[in-house]
């Protein structure tokens, strides 16, 4: 039967194409575009999230608290230095980012951006599935397994490999009105 680990490589690379995705920023304040950006906290390299509050109090806007007021200069530093494209405001209490409304040119840009991300775990899936076919012709070779055998994995892998293609198209859908629609 089918390896379960071509499976579960497929849904890794759905899983990365969704955290991709949103880390997008498509007008509505989402806090994981902070997920990527760390801070010095003691001499160790720390996400904004564990050292301070983040919320979203509008649609638009990302409040980050820190618990510790010591690190507003510095979350304020490396918020400037990633390249989400927001200048934060800091009011010497907490950090504010307030998301532009997307212009027609950008929304059609950010489309084009997520359609590659979409097609690039296509392509991944795909070739998940060119070697799980070539494993399975290996298996038939060595008489592991019969030819019947061989051309069942084979209808199991396409099965499996459309379904997980599906996935990442409504997964482009989804994202595709959402940006759209803002």
């Amino acid at each position: 039967m089918m390896n379960s680990i071509f499976e579960e490589k497929m849904d890794k690379t759905i899983s990365v194409f969704r955290e991709s995705l949103s880390e997008i920023r498509a007008g509505r304040a989402n806090p994981a575009i902070l997920n990527k950006i760390t801070v010095d906290y003691y001499g160790v390299p720390t996400p904004i999230n564990q050292v301070a509050g983040i919320s979203v109090p509008e649609a638009r806007m990302i409040l980050i608290q820190p618990w510790d007021m010591s690190l507003l200069k510095e979350i304020e530093k490396e918020i400037l230095k990633s390249d989400i494209g927001i200048n934060p405001n800091n009011d010497g209490k907490v950090i504010r980012l307030t998301f532009p409304e997307l212009n027609e040119e950008r929304r059609k840009e950010l489309v084009k951006d997520i359609r590659k991300l979409a097609e690039d775990a296509k392509v991944a899936i795909r070739s998940i599935r060119r070697d799980a076919i070539d494993e399975a012709k290996e298996k038939e070779k060595k008489s592991e397994i019969t030819e019947d055998d061989l051309k069942n994995e084979e209808d199991q892998i396409q099965k499996l490999t459309d379904k997980k293609v599906e996935e990442v198209d409504k997964l482009l859908e989804a994202k595709e009105k959402e940006v759209m629609s803002i």
